[in-house]
């Protein structure tokens, strides 16, 4: 451990400034309890962005597996990002191999979406940029018919040149009529393509699936794992700008008849393979509540109430009898529901003027309540943004939106949201290096401010009368380029990870009025986790979040103190029998603490993450270079910090 290389150091008379740690006294009372600590403040966020479901989260290895692009001569699916790991597919990523003249799109009577690829005898297609884990068997099913005459289809799975790196199974369709044909390989290669050939007659190809063997019900175990560790306590979905043009009934039903879209905010296909349910399914596995954020965008008021009946409603109303249809009978009783989404910015579908904006809002709150009396509410905020258009004599006072949504739509909401990234901004080059004390200040900052502002715009709105509209902060992040794991998935070093742990400390600060906050995203996309095609692994971010959830108290106590950059918060666990203290030291400089007023006789341990670089940062596959570890044993008045650190104390409490 580092601070065992320190004491050789000092005892060999080398490093001098280092020897001499300052000592802080830190007096903490744990008589003076704060507001608890909400358990929705570890919530996440995913969406249908990049490569944060498809391709991090959901383990379908194929693209397009519904043929939303034409399948042409002209073979170049990438448009953006080639060089990453997710490149981003703009084209159909199916090859024609064979006669170019034998694949033909037909309309006629497609099996999904609005067309369907004819093959005919002597082609094919293929689909390459597929990685294996060498030994894991490989498991997928083609739905295909013949036309005219039977044909006989050849489905082969190559990792290599030799003929003994490929394996092919065969199938004869009927005529006229789609079957689906189950298949699995065993690769012993790491890359490799599936071709799909038709040897005899002609054939129609619907809806093609592979994954990997040991998914759980569609979800790819490796970031699963990683999700359940996480021990996230709340998902927000599926957007984001995302759900200001999605219709939710594209994503129930039979997951291979369901509609091919272009994701209507961002680039790629909308395979609609995971909707609704399996959200409710996702959640549930990895032990969290669902939140579902309906549209307000191009949506409207019936649509979303619709889809709470959907959720919540009994199997004998007409959306509940879908799902019941769907094979889910009973409800699946979804309390946390957003309203919309950044409604107040111009690149969201269907954004609005808030005076406008306003009269949907209530709109649809009302209609979904109509449905479930018990729902809890998030309506659209943002303390930035001001709207000149919402009464002209106000703008010159600076109303914001979310000021105006307090004013005219407080009765009809729960809790409203704050959207807010910081950091290496996404339309600015990267810095090789920072000054980390600021960085790791910006996050807590900007969470201050939020809460501060709250406080004193909603004390002084006559209409809420004393009441408080709790805050959920429902993406918070940093954000930065370059773009490594596809559409917006940059690294995240461990400054960034310094920095998280503040943002955690402010919102337990400021649990009068942060009651919820949700981590955006959580894979791939900004996100915790990252993963290639066969890989996934924890960034900074994700161990600081994980090392909170699993580890800091639920009872903020009292401290005092003179600590400088440090960023220092202490709670008691939920029975009161340990005393956590949370210490994030951003600085190069080594720490002791002086702990009064627990046994100075008492052994703390505890848990830390640190590195000698704040650029550090881990990737999957790869050894992890950032990590949790376990401290010695140490006493109350001789506390050692590391530098560049964030650490958890525990102090049991007699």
């Amino acid at each position: 451990m580092i601070r065992i290389l320190l004491l050789a150091l000092c005892l060999s008379g080398f490093a001098a400034p280092v020897c001499a740690a300052e000592s802080i006294v830190v007096r903490v009372d744990t008589k003076d309890e704060a507001h608890a600590i909400h358990p929705f403040v570890y919530g996440q966020f995913i969406e249908h962005l990049g490569r944060c479901i498809y391709g991090g989260i959901w383990a379908e290895m194929l693209e397009d597996r519904k043929f939303y692009f034409p399948v042409t001569p002209e073979y170049a699916p990438f448009k953006d990002l080639e060089d990453t790991r997710f490149p981003v597919v703009g084209a159909s990523p199916w090859e024609i191999i064979g006669g170019s003249d034998g694949v033909e799109m037909t309309k006629e009577r497609p099996f999904v979406g609005e067309q369907s690829p004819l093959i005919r005898k002597g082609s094919g297609i293929r689909q390459g940029h597929l990685e294996f884990r060498s030994g894991l068997p490989y498991t997928g099913y083609l739905w295909i018919e013949s036309v005219e005459d039977e044909a006989e289809v050849e489905v082969t799975l190559v990792w290599g040149d030799s003929p003994s790196a490929r394996h092919s199974v065969y199938f004869q369709p009927p005529v006229g009529e789609f079957a689906r044909y189950p298949f699995q390989f065993s690769p012993s290669g790491q890359s490799g393509s599936l071709e799909i050939r038709v040897l005899a007659g002609s054939a129609r190809v619907g809806t093609v699936s592979l994954m990997p063997s040991d998914n759980v019900n569609g979800l790819r175990r490796d970031t699963l794992a990683l999700l359940k560790e996480l021990k996230g306590t709340v998902y927000r979905w599926p957007g984001g700008n995302f759900v200001s043009g999605y219709d939710w009934r594209d994503g129930i039903g039979d997951r291979d008849k369901r509609p091919p879209r272009k994701n209507p905010a961002w680039t790629g296909v909308e395979h609609n393979d995971f909707g609704t349910d399996e959200f409710i399914a996702f959640c549930k596995e990895v032990n969290a509540v669902p939140m579902i954020a309906a549209n307000t965008g191009f949506g409207d008021a019936y649509s979303a109430a619709q889809w709470v009946e959907y959720c919540n409603g009994s199997a004998d109303t007409l959306a509940g009898s879908w799902r019941a249809g769907n094979g889910h009978t009973d409800p699946y009783g979804v309390r946390h529901w957003c309203v919309g989404n950044e409604m107040f910015g111009n690149w969201q579908l269907g954004f609005m003027q808030l005076s406008q904006y306003v009269i949907k809002h209530n709109m649809v709150a009302d209609a979904m309540r109509k449905v479930d009396r018990d729902l809890v509410l998030v309506g659209v905020g943002d303390f930035e943004t001001i709207n000149k258009d919402y009464d002209p004599n106000q703008a010159k006072r600076g109303i914001t939106w979310t000021h105006g949504m307090l004013e005219s739509s407080a009765d009809h909401m729960d809790m409203i949201s704050e959207h807010f990234y910081r950091g290496r901004v996404p339309w600015e080059e990267p810095t090789d290096r920072i000054d980390t004390v600021s960085h790791v200040a910006l996050l807590r900052d900007a969470i201050r401010a939020r809460a501060e502002g709250h406080r004193k715009l909603q004390a002084s709105l006559p209409n809420l009368n004393g009441r408080i509209i709790p805050i959920a902060m429902d993406e918070w992040n940093y954000w930065h380029r370059e773009y490594e794991y596809g559409e917006l998935g940059c690294s995240y070093d461990w400054a960034d990870g310094m920095g998280v742990a503040a943002g955690l400390h402010e919102f337990f600060r400021q649990s009068d009025i942060i009651h919820m906050a949700h981590y955006a995203q959580t894979v791939n996309v900004i996100g915790a986790i990252k993963t290639t095609r066969t890989a996934a692994e924890f960034e900074t971010t994700g161990l600081v979040l994980k090392l909170y959830r699993e580890h800091f108290g639920t009872r903020p106590v009292a401290l005092d103190g003179e600590w400088g950059d440090l960023d220092m918060l202490a709670a008691l666990t939920e029975d009161g029998s340990t005393l956590t203290l949370g210490v994030v030291n951003p600085t190069t400089d080594p720490i002791y603490l002086v702990l009064e007023g627990v046994d100075p006789a008492v052994a703390v341990g505890g848990w830390a993450i640190s590195h000698p670089d704040p650029m550090a940062h881990n990737a999957p596959g790869e050894a992890r270079v950032v990590d949790v570890l376990p401290m010695e044993q140490q006493r109350p008045g001789d506390l050692y910090v590391d530098p560049l650190s964030v650490s958890i104390f525990t102090v049991p409490m007699k």
